[in-house]
């Protein structure tokens, strides 16, 4: 499957025929036949089209997470809101360079923010950071 475009929105060829082709919306998997002459090649592979069925903060999150220490911490952030640092680090079996290390991983894929908590610096979620992490526990 080759991936095209068509009025903006990327597409998974299916099939080519004489007039028309048979196209799949990555996000959605639905399938339609769409004028040839209206569809453009592009150069992204087809697994990388297939990703955009995954919501870009979601996507943002998976490439920013290496492990479960990181995706439990950024599901406490969601689950019980801004930490300060002192917290963070009293609370989890985190030093302080694997907290700095993971909360810039985090800030630099846009999930992350610092914030001021109860008068310290802190870390919170960031609206794409809980989109992502919404998708994953519900």
């Amino acid at each position: 499957m080759r991936p095209v475009e068509h009025d903006g929105d990327r597409y998974l060829l299916v099939k080519r025929s004489g007039d028309a082709s048979r196209v799949r919306d990555p996000a959605t998997g639905e399938e339609q036949y769409l004028p040839n002459e209206e569809l453009t090649p592009l150069e992204a592979g087809p697994l990388e089209t297939a990703a955009d069925a995954v919501p870009e903060p979601v996507r943002a999150l998976v490439r920013a997470t290496r492990d479960e220490r990181g995706l439990g911490l950024l599901v406490t952030l969601h689950a019980d809101g801004p930490l300060s640092v002192r917290a963070l680090l009293g609370r989890y079996d985190l030093c302080e360079s694997d907290a700095l290390g993971l909360a810039t991983e985090f800030r630099a894929a846009g999930l992350l923010a610092e914030t001021t908590v109860a008068g310290e610096r802190g870390y919170e979620l960031t609206d794409e950071g809980r989109r992502a992490v919404e998708r994953l526990v519900s």
